[in-house]
């Protein structure tokens, strides 16, 4: 599926990017048994390296951040959000996916 996932603290590797997810910044996510009228987002801080000096990047799910070569995406967060359950910074599981071909952003 082209997705590497990838806890707080450790790295990810996706060719010639790592992604390495160091904060949460937000978990607003909508738990799936609930109706919501926002289905809310995720936001963390990361570490990119792509082959230049590593550099913190704030990544929002579904929304792509271009870099050398491609783009990165945060298209997974694991668990999923549940009503009246506490979601750990160490139980968090971030899916990333790298595609290739657009302009470089830095």
């Amino acid at each position: 599926d082209g997705i590497v996932r990838a806890r707080l603290g450790e790295a990810a590797t996706l060719g010639q990017v790592t992604v390495v997810p160091l904060k949460l910044l937000e978990d607003s996510r909508c738990p799936a048994v609930v109706q919501c009228v926002w289905a809310g987002r995720v936001r963390i801080e990361a570490r990119l390296g792509t082959g230049v000096e590593p550099q913190l990047h704030e990544l929002t799910g579904g929304q792509p951040l271009t870099l050398s070569g491609g783009t990165l995406e945060l298209v997974e967060v694991e668990p999923e959000a549940k009503p009246d359950r506490t979601i750990y910074p160490e139980d968090y599981r971030f899916g990333f996916r790298f595609r290739r071909g657009d302009q470089p952003a830095f």
